[in-house]
Parts: structure tokens; C-alpha cells; sequence
């Protein structure tokens, strides 16, 4: 995210109706809900960790140990568990 100048971006009405409100300082105006995107569709952690756990629930499936899991995965107890009974 960068800085840009308001003068240069916006229309003269609409800057000097944010100026009534907010003068100043910087102010950060988030993206529509159209051009948001969820967590994890720009990079592939969301699939990395979806894959992550189905291998967990796989290996319980077939007599793992939550604490085998946890040490094997580096999670919590907690973790594990929420993954498992999901």
C-alpha cells in the first residue's frame, strides 16, 4: 500500500467534504466488498493447509497419537485437536 496525495486523486467536492470530517493526517479507505478477496485465495497457504490437515486426519485414521501428531507437525494439543474434530 503506498501514499498518495488526495489533491491528485480525488475531486475537489469530494476532498473538501473529507476535509469537514478529517483533515491533515492519513486516512485508510479499504476496497469494496466486490474487490476483496477471501484469505488465501492470492497464495496457496489455504490448499498448503487444508492438504496439511486431511493428512492429519489421515494418519489419526490409522493410529497415530495426538501427541505423535504434535510433535511430528509442531502443533499444539489444542490444534490437533481442533483439526480432528472439525
Amino acid at each position: 500500500m503506498s501514499y498518495r496525495n488526495g489533491k491528485e486523486i480525488l475531486p475537489e467536492n469530494v476532498l473538501s467534504e473529507i476535509q469537514k470530517y478529517f483533515s491533515g493526517g492519513l486516512i485508510y479507505i479499504p476496497k469494496s466488498d466486490q474487490q476483496r478477496c477471501s484469505w488465501g485465495t492470492k497464495t496457496a497457504t489455504k490448499s498448503e493447509l487444508e492438504k496439511r490437515n486431511r493428512e492429519i486426519c489421515d494418519k489419526k485414521k490409522k493410529g497415530a497419537s495426538i501427541k505423535e501428531l504434535m510433535e511430528e507437525y509442531h502443533l499444539a494439543y489444542d490444534t490437533i485437536k481442533k483439526i480432528l474434530y472439525r
